[in-house]
């Protein structure tokens, strides 16, 4: 008998005794197979390492190889690729024909592993000489948005013509999706997914990532395209536009500070929700690991379950590799 009659009868603690209980009752068990690869491959150079981003690198195409073959061991399954080409101008020329860096790292990925899910990030910045997702009005520094479509048209064939198993737009460009999926479909390609970048928030969260890529904006900044952080009935509508365009998927940019607008999505909408949890997330928690705050493996399984628990079907990580292996 209780001395402290009015004690719960439902004690929830006894769920959580011993490992194999809290195994046995996890409500959200993310896998490797759950995580997607982020790798840029750069056209010119030896690999090089990416300083705020510890463990990454921009690979050439010999480096490449090394990576995919690493990749493919820890059973990661799923990459998003990122090319730095040599010359860049204001329409991103460089990506517009076979033997772009893109194209040509897409070939040989498919080449060396036929079964890896290759997703094509789409977008200007990478290639453009002023480090903006729109062909730009260069008197007047204006962004053309049916210019931009035009490129992102050409460029979605370039790249599912070199194996690519999805495209994923990344611009926030009005009508990409429908721009692409009409040129693909006219060129035969009826069975490539998109991957929208739906809601890609104009973050604080990307300065890494635009020493990765070598986009950082000439001028200016993004939030004249990318969404205002403050946002969130906007992303629904972008979204729902970007599906009655055909889009197949949708992303939410970036992650771990947009719980809420995942999981709405997840209600809203019946097709697969990506995540990115991107380069400025990955980098806070090594720096803060690296000052003894925090454990880097308890924080970035946890920020991962998080973006899962929220309704994510998948997750772009620069943890992947580190994932992988300490699942193994």
């Amino acid at each position: 008998m209780s001395f402290f009659p009015n004690y719960p009868i439902q004690r929830p603690t006894r769920l959580r005794n011993s490992p194999t209980l809290r195994s046995l009752v996890q409500e959200t068990r993310l896998s490797v197979h759950d995580l997607i690869l982020p790798i840029f491959v750069r056209e010119e150079g030896p690999k090089k390492a990416i300083s705020s981003m510890p463990g990454h690198f921009q690979h050439n195409l010999l480096s490449l190889k090394e990576e995919i073959h690493e990749i493919y061991q820890l059973g990661i399954r799923t990459v998003m690729l990122f090319g730095i080409p040599a010359h860049k101008d204001n329409h991103g020329t460089s990506n517009l024909h076979d033997e772009g860096i893109a194209a040509q790292a897409i070939r040989q990925i498919k080449n060396q592993f036929p079964g890896l899910c290759v997703i094509s990030d789409l977008c200007l910045c990478d290639y453009s000489d002023h480090g903006h997702c729109f062909v730009l009005d260069t008197p007047s520094q204006r962004f053309l948005n049916e210019d931009t479509l035009h490129y992102l048209s050409k460029a979605s064939v370039v790249h599912a013509r070199a194996g690519a198993d999805l495209i994923a737009p990344s611009g926030m460009v009005d009508g990409m999706i429908a721009a692409i999926r009409s040129s693909l479909d006219e060129s035969g390609y009826t069975q490539i997914p998109t991957l929208s970048y739906a809601a890609k928030y104009a973050s604080a969260f990307y300065g890494p990532f635009r020493e990765a890529a070598e986009c950082q904006p000439s001028f200016g900044n993004r939030r004249s395209y990318q969404m205002d952080p403050a946002n969130s009935r906007e992303a629904m509508k972008e979204m729902s536009l970007d599906i009655s365009e055909g889009a197949d998927m949708l992303m939410v940019k970036p992650a771990g500070l947009y719980l809420d607008i995942i999981q709405q999505a997840r209600k809203a909408f019946s097709v697969p929700i990506a995540a990115y949890q991107v380069s400025g997330e990955y980098a806070m928690m090594h720096a803060a690991a690296q000052n003894g705050w925090l454990d880097l493996k308890d924080a970035a399984l946890e920020s991962l379950t998080a973006i899962q628990r929220a309704g994510a079907d998948m997750i772009l990580t620069y943890f992947a590799k580190d994932f992988a292996r300490w699942n193994s």
